[in-house]
């Protein structure tokens, strides 16, 4: 089975300055299995049963196929590492060239095939340890598919991780909550709080004092 392709995966690709090659490898062998391809938190994502199970990322260093489900996975040829300090169910599998994801490539749609049979039947994850807060299933899965941003986010003070979800999880839709976190990406990875003032101008941080206003 060939999945078509989405248009936002071929735009990202045309637009990416590294790891190109690679993420199109990658790609490709996704394509060849039973799998949706869609473009989700700036990434190429793939959808089984309209759940997401692997997600492309490219990082300093290398570039990665994310298995969403990955800590089910028997993971045999020993391939796998967990995505971030933090994560509890995703695993990555990480590449530095082409010619790896070639050599490597029955491996690679063994682990696809694998997460795939289990994405059908329904198995469900570990559970995961308490939190203070329970961590609503959006900001969950964001942290699986973007490991910087979980990281970032619990670099953050409690009282700053709190008033994010606070904002997250106000929202009534999973459409609207998902898009309350992507609009804060760019502030988390900063390291401000959600109102926190980032314009740089104030001298009252981490409040602000209006100073932005005068430029507009």
């Amino acid at each position: 089975m060939t999945t078509h392709k989405h248009p936002e995966v071929d735009n990202f690709l045309i637009h990416s300055t590294k790891w190109t090659d690679e993420l199109s490898a990658l790609r490709e062998i996704l394509l060849e299995c039973d799998v949706e391809e869609t473009y989700k938190w700036r990434q190429p994502c793939y959808t089984v049963n309209q759940k997401n199970s692997f997600i492309l990322g490219g990082f300093k260093d290398f570039c990665v196929l994310s298995f969403f489900k990955g800590v089910q996975l028997k993971d045999k040829h020993k391939k796998l590492s967990r995505a971030g300090e933090h994560t509890q169910s995703a695993r990555i599998y990480k590449f530095t060239n082409v010619q790896q994801i070639l050599d490597d490539s029955k491996i690679i749609k063994h682990y696809i095939l694998e997460a795939i049979e289990i994405e059908k039947s329904g198995m469900t994850d570990e559970p995961k340890p308490k939190v203070q807060y329970e961590l609503i299933d959006e900001l969950k899965e964001m942290f699986e598919a973007l490991p910087e941003l979980e990281t970032a986010f619990y670099k953050l003070t409690p009282g700053r991780q709190r008033g994010y979800h606070l904002h997250f999880s106000g929202a009534k839709q999973s459409k609207t909550r998902t898009s309350r976190i992507e609009k804060c990406y760019d502030k988390i990875m900063d390291g401000f709080g959600f109102n926190d003032c980032n314009c740089g101008l104030s001298k009252r941080k981490p409040n602000c004092d209006g100073s932005h206003k005068a430029l507009l």
